[in-house]
């Protein structure tokens, strides 16, 4: 096996490792927070799960550059601590030669993130959205929340001030401004004394009450009840039917940064949104932009030997400088939105620290009694 297949090797397995220990952790966290789409929206579980599900790929791909790191990181160190560098060098490898193998590496995968964040994951991200839009509402009594004004439900308010056992309420107010409940075509507003959902969780069914109608000239008709009943089947979440900027594709958002497709949704001439346009497409190209650099650094630990004193010291510096270069690249992407200008700035910096770290590798193992 020639060096060059057994460093991508031993890169790919600590690589693999790394990022599927990341995103099952950050992935379980997330798990927990959209628990609320059961709980608090009323979705089914298998909503639910399919939804969380198609989140993962983009979990996955913000993780990649901090894999990338510790990856790159943990490869070298057990090159050193097996002495299979010292082997290398012995041989007569260059040092330069391991370097140009981490680059293709990073090049790599750069272009794996690149492809993630410009086609995988703004369809994953629009597929999640119509899933939830689509969906009907399972766990009705999720709803009927006490003293909780929930509007889950698209044009429908409810409120409950007391909930009892087995899904009996007191002092009931729905006000339905869409047409949800069946029975009602017009704007309407529903008080009951107090009401039940029965065990099927398809019908409301409410006592001692009114029903306040408004007509389209704005007359209120006010019909009274002892016991009525409302179709509870059908109803969908209040869900954001329009994709977000990052659910929308990478071909869209750059016509919209062009004003060629201002008749999208999130897409106008307005600065805010043409700000958070040159941000979404930042994001996709100028990060994983950064990976290169990032692999650059931790190329410096080839100067070090493990028997040097400072060989430690060296590892937690090269990290942490690798680890804020991803920091700067995250936080300063927020800024390259304002204005064309600032993105220019912003994908300078790769292109200037890579030549840069680069000839400074190549200085500092050119006098070195080695040969290619």
């Amino acid at each position: 096996m020639t060096i060059n297949k057994y460093f991508f090797y031993e890169f790919l397995r600590y690589f693999s490792v790394t990022l599927f220990a990341l995103s099952v952790i950050v992935w379980t966290v997330q798990l927990v927070n959209y628990l609320d789409l059961v709980t608090e929206d009323g979705h089914a579980f298998t909503v639910y799960f399919i939804y969380s599900f198609l989140t993962l790929s983009k979990v996955m791909t913000k993780l990649i550059p901090l894999s990338f790191l510790i990856s790159t990181v943990f490869t070298i160190i057990k090159f050193e601590k097996d002495n299979e560098l010292i082997a290398l060098w012995a041989s007569g490898l260059n040092k330069i030669h391991l370097v140009n193998i981490i680059i293709r590496i990073s090049l790599l995968v750069m272009f794996v993130q690149i492809f993630l964040t410009t086609i995988v994951n703004p369809n994953l991200l629009n597929l999640s959205r119509s899933i939830l839009k689509n969906s009907e509402l399972k766990f009705i009594p999720s709803l009927f929340k006490e003293r909780t004004f929930n509007d889950t439900v698209k044009g429908m308010t409810i409120f409950v001030d007391k909930r009892k056992e087995n899904n009996n309420y007191e002092n009931i107010l729905i006000r339905d401004e869409g047409g949800n409940l069946a029975s009602i075509a017009t704007t309407s507003t529903i008080f009951a004394k107090t009401g039940y959902i029965t065990e099927n969780e398809k019908s409301l069914i409410l006592f001692n009450g009114n029903i306040q109608k408004t007509n389209n000239i704005g007359e209120v008709n006010i019909v009274k009840f002892d016991r009525t009943s409302f179709n509870l089947s059908g109803l969908s979440s209040n869900t954001i039917s329009e994709p977000k900027i990052q659910e929308t594709s990478t071909l869209k958002i750059i016509e919209c940064a062009q004003e060629k497709s201002l008749n999208l949704k999130n897409c106008s001439p307005d600065s805010k949104n043409q700000r958070e346009i040159k941000e979404e497409i930042n994001k996709r190209f100028g990060i994983p932009a950064f990976i290169p650099i990032i692999g650059l650094v931790c190329c410096f630990l080839l100067s070090s030997r493990r028997d040097q004193i400072l060989y430690k010291f060296n590892v937690y510096i090269y990290t942490v400088v690798g680890f804020l270069i991803y920091a700067l690249a995250e936080m300063s992407v927020k800024y390259s939105g304002h204005s064309w200008d600032h993105s220019l700035v912003y994908y300078a910096a790769p292109l200037f620290m890579g030549p840069f770290f680069y000839w400074s590798l190549v200085k500092k193992f050119k006098y070195e009694n080695l040969h290619l």
